[in-house]
């Protein structure tokens, strides 16, 4: 349950962000269409011309609403979803795995210091006050330190796969945003062909006027989802990086800790 409120507080942050961003742009329409109605010079940088061109009297965000408009906003809006969504899961991710990081050469040596002081019992306290999944690994450990160590090392080993799994939860998702994103790009290309192909026939000959709308929606469609699936991409790979440096961390911390169990039964 707290994985999954704390996707919705990203979410929502993300759609309230959006939401925020598209208020500001009604605001500033009245007085965008006031300056438009004094001079027809106004409305030249939200061309497209003037955006390929350079031009920086145009705001990125106001670049970037003229697009998604052009893009046809079944699409465009589809593809958005697909990113929101995917930065929720990749930022809820993020967060999850920087809670997970534990300092693990303190954490063995607490451990050790609690078994020399007052034993199992109190090696079982220090796990259960720090968090992360090594300490819930040592926990379980030490939970069946009473059946030796060859227990104590296979419970380790069965609750790290567990801990494994509770890292990777929702890439699966994430994977499928960075799919689908530039797979609606490509549906929006097809579709905006065809439209120019409509256009053509309703028309009865080729002329560039006629075939540059369906043309706009279909460039613009695919470099949406396109942009989508790099960016989630960056993110994915990054929690995998961060996965991989935890899941390194667990094992050599397990091997110590068994190291750390056996030295114990030794000195009983």
């Amino acid at each position: 349950m707290k994985k999954f409120f704390a996707f919705l507080a990203v979410a929502g942050a993300l759609v309230f962000s959006a939401n925020y961003a598209f208020a500001q742009d009604q605001a500033a329409a009245p007085q965008e269409e006031t300056v438009a109605a004094d001079s027809t010079a106004a409305e030249a940088p939200a061309s497209t011309e003037d955006l390929l061109a350079g031009n920086n009297d145009v705001p990125l965000h106001q670049a970037l609403k003229t697009k998604f408009i052009e893009g046809g906003a079944g699409f465009m809006s589809l593809v958005i979803i697909c990113l929101i969504l995917g930065l929720a899961l990749s930022i809820e991710r993020i967060l999850y795995l920087a809670f997970s990081k534990t300092n693990t050469q303190k954490l063995l040596q607490s451990v050790e210091d609690a078994l020399a002081e007052g034993g199992i019992e109190k090696a079982k306290e220090v796990c259960r006050d720090t968090r992360g999944p090594v300490a819930s690994i040592f926990y379980q450990g030490l939970l069946r330190a009473d059946q030796g160590v060859d227990v104590i090392e296979k419970t380790i080993v069965s609750y790290g796969g567990v801990q494994m799994s509770l890292m990777e939860s929702g890439l699966s998702w994430i994977s499928l945003f960075i799919a689908l994103a530039p797979s609606l790009g490509f549906l929006g290309t097809v579709i905006g062909m065809i439209q120019a192909f409509d256009a053509i026939q309703a028309a009865g000959d080729i002329s560039p006027n006629v075939v540059a709308g369906g043309m706009k929606v279909a460039l613009i469609t695919t470099v949406g989802g396109l942009i989508v699936a790099m960016i989630l991409q960056v993110f994915y790979n990054y929690i995998l990086a961060k996965i991989d440096s935890l899941s390194i961390d667990m094992e050599d911390s397990s091997i110590r800790f068994v190291d750390t169990i056996t030295k114990y039964y030794e000195k009983k």
